[in-house]
């Protein structure tokens, strides 16, 4: 192998020198002629004789002058020529010599790579600590540490064992540090111990570095007492391991003390403390670094002006972030990114996309990092054709493919593309999607109504082996609306008790939670909330108040402020508004009162919801003067601001003063919603308004762009029914673009029964009884129509079929505080 190696580098030396033979690089006059000598003697020059070389025919050849050579090439980067020395060295027999291959392989390892440098250090047959340092040193500075850590073994393990010095530990326990090796990191500090290097500080600082990266910050602080002399890496590593470790007040105390040691900062010293800044410290103490960072004079090169800008951008100073970035035109595609995501972060959209310009303006290629977060900028500000133009450049750097841009590409498409064809193709050009990828895909989903196909997904995730995060069971969980998701809804809480998923927030447990009172379980919603829940928040209790109001029990409801008090949970606008619902339906006018006291003295009576809330509970109070003072107090009303008002009134029995209010929500072009006709059509029908009530019907969604939905039929049905249109009332239900249900026919049959009409009132009965036969109440309308027509043995039969068919009617309940 070793006449094989010397033979490769014999020829690739003559070529090289053939190639250009006057390759030469500017050198001192004296050392300038040495070199120029060995030219005229290197084979095939002019004046080199034709016999081999050796060293007894060229007496003034020796060891020190190639030695000479070596160090000019490696002084001056001159890997071409350092190759051409290595070919007389082997000729003329001084491959043997230790200090000459040692000048030869730290040449190799720093210009032709670690692999090139590995093939020498085995053609070796002898090596001393130097030759052993270069190769581990070689390894470790090029990361590959675990070559590095073998080297040191067999080092160690040599036949003629070579004692190592405080750079071979140095690079030995660089390696074990930056692989995490705790055990093998206080192996090499024992061996370091026992040959005599415990207070070294180069190998001091490394060892700080192994404790450190390992999380043991105490043993690192004995070891940085025990050094007798500290340097300024030994002092930045500490600081950095008390940043690592969170301590943010020992790193700035240890700053002070390595500022009262004499020690001069560094751009990494500061780098370091900055990040604390960012984490914890006030704003005040992170401009005071930034001042003694220019009273050292320190350069402001990369890694310091990346560190400063990511300090002032996690203090929410992007102005003073912005400043920093201008100051210097050093940059990096990272930094461009970390600009743009932090201006994201903090909902300032126009500016990350004017940054984003900028950067190309700049001539900086973004990467798929850049591409991710400006996809996202696109998604938050709501700008869809941004997002395309985007797309398109993705496509055109080649970067569809990756996964950060196409998880981006799913949420944009999913968020604002009224077609759900554009998400399902960026979802379904992901190789392997991610946890981000199939969450981001559900949610979309889920959005465009697809409730079935969310739930489909969540089930294909796990079957492609990814598993769900709390992410993803949040977003499975808000997509169940309907019954038929509530067994998907179970299968989900045994997944989590089985796996105990990890929530930061309660983000999957809160959404467990609003699932199960969304569906009126609210007893598994209470079980969810005392057996899975180590906590609970705000986000818990408004879901159950609001869960507990949907199924009437609003005692309950408000028996759990008690809890949040004794829990220290504070109550938000959100969880007030509910409480507000249940004092409303309890009709409870005092403790409504009370409730809004509370909402003037926290301060969240600015809140919209929290007003919408007390002019509900108002209106149902019987209060109106209160109603409309606050809805009068809110500065832009929004449609349940109308909608709580309009309620209010048509349910006083203010049936003009409600439709004279629907007119001002029109004046003042707030867009009606559905709830908005309901109220009207409610208002028209009960008080006797039918022809302005079909006028506000037809003009739904002619005018307005709402599309008249099963309830509104409903009203409307009920609306003619009262003036005895039965025929009108009938022809509706049979044009209208939804299959009838059993309520618009009871509606119908009620009608029916008020004006006498007995052959529609049989026809509408025979339908809603093929729909639901076991409702009880189309059995007491129709009997009731027999009996007013005189017809008391059909009514009698009726009245038997409904208590051998129907199910027991529950009695009415009314409250009256």
């Amino acid at each position: 192998m070793r006449c094989g190696w010397s033979k490769a580098f014999i020829a690739t030396s003559h070529h090289s020198c053939r190639r250009n033979p006057a390759a030469t690089v500017p050198f001192t006059s004296s050392r300038q002629r040495s070199f120029r000598t060995y030219l005229d003697l290197r084979p095939g020059s002019n004046l080199s004789p034709p016999q081999q070389y050796d060293s007894e025919s060229s007496p003034h050849i020796t060891e020190d002058f190639y030695l000479d050579l070596l160090s000019l090439c490696t002084n001056s980067k001159s890997a071409r020529q350092g190759i051409c020395v290595h070919s007389p060295i082997i000729k003329l027999g001084f491959h043997g010599t230790l200090p000459l291959n040692n000048h030869l392989f730290a040449f190799y390892s720093r210009f032709a790579g670690a692999e090139t440098a590995r093939k020498l250090f085995d053609e070796l047959t002898e090596r001393d600590v130097v030759t052993w340092t270069g190769i581990i040193s070689t390894y470790s500075r090029i990361r590959n540490h675990v070559e590095a850590l073998f080297l040191f073994k067999c080092m160690l393990e040599d036949d003629s064992p070579v004692v190592p010095n405080e750079f071979t530990f140095s690079s030995a326990i660089h390696s074990a540090a930056s692989l995490r090796l705790l055990d093998l990191g206080t192996q090499i500090h024992a061996q370091v111990w026992k040959r005599g290097f415990d207070t070294n500080t180069v190998v001091g600082s490394v060892m700080l570095d192994v404790y450190a990266k390992c999380s043991r910050l105490k043993e690192a602080l004995e070891i940085f007492a025990s050094m007798d002399y500290r340097d300024v890496i030994s002092w930045t590593t500490m600081i950095s391991a008390l940043v690592k470790s969170r301590d943010w007040i020992g790193a700035m105390q240890m700053y002070s003390r390595m500022i009262e040691n004499g020690t001069s900062p560094t751009e990494f010293t500061f780098a370091e403390l900055l990040k604390a800044c960012g984490c914890f410290f006030a704003l005040r103490c992170a401009l005071m670094l930034h001042a003694h960072l220019l009273l050292w004079g320190v350069e402001l090169n990369l890694v310091l002006k990346t560190a400063l800008i990511d300090m002032y951008l996690k203090c929410g100073r992007m102005n003073d972030a912005l400043k920093v970035f201008r100051q210097t035109t050093d940059s990096d595609v990272k930094l461009w990114t970390t600009m743009i995501s932090r201006y994201s972060q903090a909902e300032r959209y126009q500016e990350a996309i004017s940054m984003f310009k900028d950067m190309k303006n700049a001539g900086v290629m973004p990467n798929s990092f850049t591409y991710a977060a400006i996809l996202s900028v696109s998604s938050s500000a709501s700008e869809p054709e941004l997002g395309k133009q985007i797309h398109c450049r993705v496509v055109k750097a080649g970067l569809e493919h990756d996964l950060s841009v196409a998880n981006s590409l799913v949420d944009l498409y999913a968020k604002y593309s009224l077609d759900p064809v554009d998400m399902m193709r960026a979802f379904r050009g992901i190789a392997s999607p991610n946890v981000v990828s199939w969450t981001a895909f559900i949610a979309g989903l889920a959005r465009h109504g697809f409730e079935q196909k969310a739930l489909l997904a969540s089930v294909e995730m796990r079957l492609a082996g990814v598993e769900p995060n709390s992410y993803t069971l949040s977003t499975v969980l808000t997509s169940c609306n309907s019954a038929e998701a509530l067994p998907h809804a179970r299968k989900l809480q045994a997944f989590m008790i089985k796996t105990k998923v990890e929530s930061p927030g309660l983000v999957a447990e809160n959404s467990l939670v609003d699932a199960y009172a969304r569906f009126g379980r609210v007893d598994d919603a209470l079980a969810v909330a005392n057996t899975m829940m180590p906590h609970r928040d705000v986000f818990t209790y408004t879901s159950l108040a609001k869960g507990l109001n949907q199924v009437g029990l609003h005692r309950r409801a408000l028996d759990l402020i008690a809890c949040m008090h004794k829990e220290d949970v504070k109550i938000d606008g959100f969880s007030l508004s509910c409480f507000l619902s249940a004092a409303a339906g309890l009709a409870a006018t005092e403790l409504g009162k009370q409730f809004h006291g509370l909402t003037v003295k926290s301060g969240l009576s600015s809140l919209i919801s929290v007003s919408n809330a007390l002019i509900d509970m108002y209106g149902k109070c019987g209060s109106m003067e209160e109603s409309r003072r606050i809805f009068m107090a809110i500065k832009e009303p929004d449609v349940v601001s109308w909608n709580g008002l309009i309620s209010a009134l048509a349910s006083n029995g203010l049936f003009m003063e409600a439709l004279s209010t629907f007119e001002d929500m029109r004046i003042a072009r707030a867009q009606p919603d559905g709830v908005t006709f309901l109220l009207v059509l409610y208002a028209c029908s009960h008080g006797g308004l039918v022809d302005a009530g079909v006028e506000y019907f037809n003009s739904m969604h002619e005018v307005c762009g709402v599309m008249p939905q099963p309830e509104h039929y409903v009203c409307l049905v009920d609306m003619l029914g009262r003036v005895g249109r039965l025929e009108a009332a009938a022809c509706a239900i049979e044009t209208m673009p939804f299959q009838a249900d059993a309520l618009i026919y009871k509606t119908l049959l009620a009608s029916c029964r008020q004006h006498g009409n007995l052959v529609l009132g049989e026809c509408t009965a025979r339908k809603a009884l093929e729909i639901d036969p076991l409702d009880p109440a189309i059995y007491v309308l129709l009997a009731s129509i027999y009996d007013d027509a005189g017809n008391v043995e059909w009514a009698e039969q009726t009245r038997r079929m409904m208590r051998e068919r129907a199910t027991k009617k529950c009695k009415g309940q009314s409250w009256l505080e």
